[in-house]
């Protein structure tokens, strides 16, 4: 008898069930490992606080304390206890009186990073971003060096208070077209030096080539489509630069490219885009297209003529090559709130 000819199957769903069950139990052992490290480095925080209450110690006396309690912790335990992260453990029981209020979806790596923000809604934001988008501690780094919370602040023209309590009670949200938009789009991750002319054509390849990067800055919700999208009007083809679908707001992004600045004729191109989606591509549930200009340079007087009064939703945004200098946008913000409250 043939003995290949008499092997067992194995039924495909027994092994996929397992596979299902054992990577249900490593997420879970994980999430209590880390769950139990937080609430530790929490109550280690609190110890060192008590004791700089109990025994009246000012802050130079608590950083030497902290120095030693580092090097003896380190002898006896090994790692994990350098004077850095027992400052952040410290800082963590002040800033975080109660441990549960924070989400399980929190590692340490992300709470370190929270504790360097001192303003509490912009802490609280990031936070909520971090549920929200499941984001790594790289991706989380990306966004605070690119100052994302401001540039949410600026891109509807004058933060007001309303808008920050929303970013920090909410995170972002996309309820409409105008919440996806970014002023402006950082594209520092292509490694393009910020005074180097490019083409169009070649900064549509270098978006495409680190599309991961891309649609992080996009933001939430956002699906690759394709690049160069034809429109066929009347025989005679069109092509869209780049084409995205987002699942939140149920429709598709097209977006062009111009390395110049924006021009009268680039709001009826993409206008003529949209309708074409509109008409042609959207499927009964999806919503109206929206159309993102991003452009090297954006005069605001300029481009409220070219895109008021159109029945599309089509926006004008400004991308950089650098990262936005932090420290500028956080005046700016500063200055429009205080405008506000006079």
């Amino acid at each position: 008898m043939d003995k290949k000819n008499n092997k067992i199957q194995i039924d495909e769903s027994l092994i996929e069930n397992i596979k299902e069950i054992i990577i249900n139990s490593r997420t879970n052992i994980v999430r209590k490992v880390n769950h139990a490290l937080i609430a530790t480095y929490w109550q280690i925080g609190s110890e060192i606080v008590a004791n700089e209450k109990r025994n009246k110690i000012d802050n130079k006396s608590s950083r030497q304390i902290i120095l030693s309690l580092s090097k003896q912790l380190t002898k006896e335990l090994g790692k994990g206890f350098s004077r850095s992260n027992l400052f952040n453990m410290r800082k963590f029981f002040i800033e975080y009186p109660s441990v549960q209020t924070l989400s399980g979806q929190l590692n340490w790596s992300h709470i370190c990073e929270l504790l360097i923000i001192e303003d509490k809604d912009k802490r609280k934001f990031y936070e909520k971003e971090i549920i929200n988008s499941n984001w790594s501690i790289r991706e989380l780094k990306r966004q605070l060096n690119s100052s994302l919370y401001e540039r949410l602040l600026l891109s509807e023209g004058k933060p007001n208070k309303e808008k920050v309590l929303s970013l920090a009670k909410k995170g972002q949200e996309l309820t409409k077209p105008e919440d996806i938009i970014k002023s402006p789009y950082v594209f520092e991750f292509l490694g393009v030096p910020e005074n180097k002319p490019l083409l169009e054509k070649d900064l549509e390849r270098k978006l495409i080539r680190h599309i991961e990067d891309f649609l992080l800055e996009l933001g939430k919700g956002f699906m690759y489509v394709g690049s160069q999208q034809r429109v066929t009007l009347n025989n005679t083809h069109y092509y869209v630069d780049m084409v995205f679908y987002n699942k939140i707001l149920k429709c598709y992004i097209l977006i062009e490219l111009k390395t110049v600045k924006l021009n009268i004729s680039d709001a009826g191109q993409l206008n003529t885009y949209l309708n074409y989606y509109k008409t042609e591509v959207n499927d009964e549930d999806d919503n109206p297209p929206i159309g993102i200009i991003l452009c090297a340079e954006k005069d605001e007087i300029t481009a409220e003529y070219i895109l008021s009064g159109l029945e599309n939703n089509v926006f004008a945004s400004k991308f950089t090559y650098v990262l936005p200098n932090k420290e500028k946008l956080i005046e700016e913000v500063k200055s429009i709130m205080n405008k506000e409250s006079l």
